[in-house]
């Protein structure tokens, strides 16, 4: 009996047994019953993609499922680890969504949409031919969307905002990934993934390299890569909480998967030029993604701009293993694309915690501006303690979850140095500085998130009053930080399950991938041990506090600090998250270009007399202003231009339809 199969099977009847319970039970049994349910198909997920990772595979074809082609199912390493991750978000999202929809209130709609973008997730590392994969992707889109706009009961112009973009960006990428895989399926002869691995070889260099540009364009829209980046901090935010965490810690790294399949697997390598390509816009998106976090004062923003940094990250490995395997260099690309692999599995960590913990702050508060929190500490110390924990691996310090894979990057980007080519000795050297300043940035990012609005003093009353989350959502923050903390303290048990993927990909480099996970690069001379960097750190720790104590000699007492004859410290006193972000803000001015505004209004009486004066300072996203307004400025011209062409007139709409018969006929006769 094949293991995945099973799982898989049974991932499906859950699926539907969850939306059949979305449906009929009335609200309290049908939020608790979509939730065990929608856990038990990430768990199933979780086994089927463990099971790959262990050396199994399956493939059937379902030919009544979809017309014509059928549905075709395959599950490699590569699935497994994709399907494993979404498992195990869904799993730890679904448990923490019980407490939460009891307060948010589940509707029939949003329940039923909760179990199909689940098991979506899972379809569409498992397909295995172009109409099964564009298939999965569409139910996945539609069912994200829809969860982002139905979440909120009248969310008002934001939640319509999130709406529309996502809508447009996310299948305008649909359409780029549908040309190139119609493109690939007709150029070798065959729809299915085996039968185009078979006939790539044969395609023209122009074909391949069209086919990647596309397939590039689609899948890293849906990656956040910047400039295509717009939807994200739009839409996370605003979706439900369970929602921003299964979109960010596990949907967008489908269009890494995307990327990878069809770039290295499909087609099989491919150009060096594809991979700079990914590589340099994989530094632009971490860099610009952390910076638009670092001066982000709401929450759940920041945690957005995040994913674009991380997944920019993430982009780059994958960008420097496909360089690198062009030269010939096979040792290094497999541990820059082990690198790129594990950072998914620790992203997908430590932001599911981060956005869990956001959401309970949310709950407890109603607030997700940092201006506005302060105090949760005192007020919430389970869940500033796990949102400290998912800090510290977005900062990607020592005894945190991104630290390893952020660590392993860097060493195969710095050894990467050694192969040949002058683009590379100029690229590369590019790629470390941005490494180095997006991890610096998100030290800052972070320190600011959790100083200002878990440390500080509480700067509202609803921060004053804040309580507790349920413990179902602190049930499901703590899966997530488990696996914050395992990843942290022991990737190397990664180790085997990373091999299986790159070796299946790139044959021939297991071993270095084995030992790179682990922290032990004996062939370049590298060494680390994220435990024994923590060990030591605690230990150091605790003797500096002893000899502390044994220097001082005297009991320890409470004093109160000494503050220059002031009042005791007020929240006013203290950093907010926008000034504390104001020095960055300063250093970056050229390429944040933030807009400030001064009114001043004066007295009826006198113009020289001030009644008030109201200062104003934002800073929207660059390229969006830049890029997108224009273009969306001139369609909605354009659009409204059109409206003199249906003037109601019958004769009119004739004449073009005639027109239209005419140009299409002397297309079509000019092409015989």
């Amino acid at each position: 009996m094949n293991l995945i199969a099973v799982a898989l099977g049974v991932a499906a009847a859950l699926a539907g047994a969850a939306v059949l319970a979305a449906v009929v039970l009335p609200a309290r049994l049908r939020v608790v019953a979509v939730g065990v349910l929608s856990a038990l198909l990430g768990t199933a997920g979780l086994l089927a993609g463990g099971a790959a990772l262990a050396g199994g595979s399956f493939a059937a074809h379902l030919p009544l499922v979809l017309p014509l082609a059928g549905v075709y199912v395959s599950v490699d390493a590569l699935s497994g680890l994709f399907m494993a991750v979404a498992g195990a978000v869904v799993l730890a999202a679904s448990v923490y969504g019980v407490g939460y929809a009891r307060h948010a209130g589940g509707g029939r709609g949003a329940q039923a949409l909760w179990p199909l973008f689940a098991f979506s997730l899972l379809l569409v590392p498992a397909a295995a031919s172009v109409s099964t994969l564009l298939a999965a992707w569409e139910l996945m889109a539609a069912s994200s969307l829809l969860l982002v706009v139905s979440g909120h009961r009248g969310g008002g112009d934001s939640v319509r905002s999130a709406g529309v973009w996502y809508a447009v960006m996310t299948h305008l990428g649909l359409v780029a990934i549908l040309t190139g895989l119609v493109w690939l399926a007709a150029a070798a002869h065959s729809e299915t993934f085996a039968g185009i691995r078979a006939g790539a070889p044969g395609l023209s260099p122009v074909a391949r390299g069209g086919v990647f540009v596309l397939v590039l364009i689609g899948f890293g829209s849906k990656a956040g890569m910047v400039p295509l980046h717009a939807w994200l901090p739009r839409a996370h935010p605003e979706a439900p909480t369970p929602v921003s965490a299964l979109m960010s810690a596990a949907m967008v790294n489908l269009g890494v998967y995307g990327l990878v399949r069809v770039g290295l697997d499909l087609l099989g390598g491919g150009a060096r030029w594809w991979w700079l390509t990914v590589l340099i816009l994989g530094a632009l998106t971490a860099v610009y993604g952390i910076l638009q976090a670092a001066v982000a004062s709401d929450l759940k923003r920041l945690l957005a701009y995040s994913t674009v940094e991380n997944l920019g990250l993430i982009l780059l490995g994958v960008g420097a293993a496909g360089v690198f395997h062009a030269s010939g260099h096979d040792e290094l690309a497999a541990l820059a694309l082990a690198a790129a692999l594990l950072h998914t599995v620790t992203h997908a960590a430590f932001k599911t915690l981060l956005f869990l913990g956001a959401g309970a702050v949310l709950h407890a508060t109603g607030v997700r501006d940092l201006d506005e929190l302060g105090g949760l500490r005192a007020r919430m110390p389970v869940t500033s303690g796990l949102f400290a924990l998912g800090a510290l691996g977005a900062a990607a310090l020592p005894g945190g979850a991104g630290f390893p894979s952020e660590w392993l990057l860097l060493q195969s980007l710095i050894h990467g140095l050694a192969v040949p080519g002058i683009t590379v000795v100029v690229v590369l050297p590019v790629a470390v500085g941005a490494v180095a300043l997006s991890a610096g940035l998100a030290v800052a990012t972070f320190v600011k998130a959790v100083g200002t609005g878990f440390l500080a003093k509480p700067r509202s009353p609803a921060a004053e009053q804040a309580h507790e989350a349920p413990v179902s959502m602190l049930a499901g923050m703590s899966l997530t930080a488990l696996a914050c903390a395992g990843l942290a303290l022991l990737p190397g048990a990664a180790g085997p399950a990373l091999r299986r993927v790159v070796t299946g990909l790139l044959p021939g480099s297991g071993a270095a991938v084995t030992e790179g996970v682990a922290g032990r690069l004996s062939a370049l001379g590298s060494t680390l041990s994220p435990l024994w960097v923590v060990a030591g750190t605690l230990v150091l720790a605790l003797v500096l506090r002893g000899l502390l104590r044994m220097a001082a000699r005297t009991p320890s007492r409470s004093a109160p600090l000494w503050d220059c004859g002031a009042p005791p410290l007020t929240a006013r006193m203290q950093y907010t998250a926008t000034s504390f972000a104001e020095p960055l803000q300063r250093v970056f001015d050229d390429v944040l270009a933030p807009e400030s505004d001064l009114d001043v209004t004066p007295h009826a009486e006198s113009a020289y007399l001030v009644e008030r004066v109201a200062y104003s300072r934002a800073v929207p996203d660059r390229i969006e202003h830049r890029l997108y307004n224009p273009v969306i400025h001139t369609v909605r011209r354009a659009g409204l231009a059109a409206r003199a062409l249906a003037n109601g007139s019958v004769h009119r709409y004739l004449g073009y339809g005639f027109t239209a018969v005419v140009l299409l006929l002397v297309v079509l006769a000019a092409a015989q």
